[in-house]
């Protein structure tokens, strides 16, 4: 069954991610994200150190849609779309699949899937 406050805070997310502002009033304080690096997938935890990894991330998206959204409850799965321009120029299209769970009202978790060879060849070291 479907939650309409899951919904709501993953529209109201997007909305703001897409804008890349407002999106941070439904991350709960003690956020766990994963993802940054699949090869050593332990959480990041706070919504401070979320804030500070999307800071990162936002210099290299230009623009993204959520696509596919599944809810089942306080569980959710989205396919988010982004069009990335990276530091040295490339410009690609990419898809990224996150793995949402709710609680009392706000974003507990994500974890992320993505493709982190082409994000190492288009970045600094």
């Amino acid at each position: 069954m479907e939650s309409n406050t899951t919904r709501q805070l993953l529209e109201t997310y997007y909305e703001g991610f897409a804008r890349k502002e407002g999106w941070e009033s439904v991350i709960a304080d003690d956020f766990l994200f994963t993802g940054g690096n699949m090869a050593h997938p332990v959480p990041i935890s706070g919504k401070q150190a979320y804030i500070e990894v999307i800071a990162r991330f936002s210099r290299v998206f230009e623009s993204m849609t959520a696509r596919d959204m599944i809810i089942d409850g306080d569980r959710a799965y989205v396919t988010g779309n982004y069009d990335f321009r990276f530091p040295n120029g490339e410009h690609i299209n990419g898809d990224v699949a996150e793995l949402w769970t709710a609680k009392d009202g706000k974003l507990q978790s994500l974890r992320i899937f993505f493709d982190t060879l082409t994000f190492d060849r288009n970045t600094p070291k």
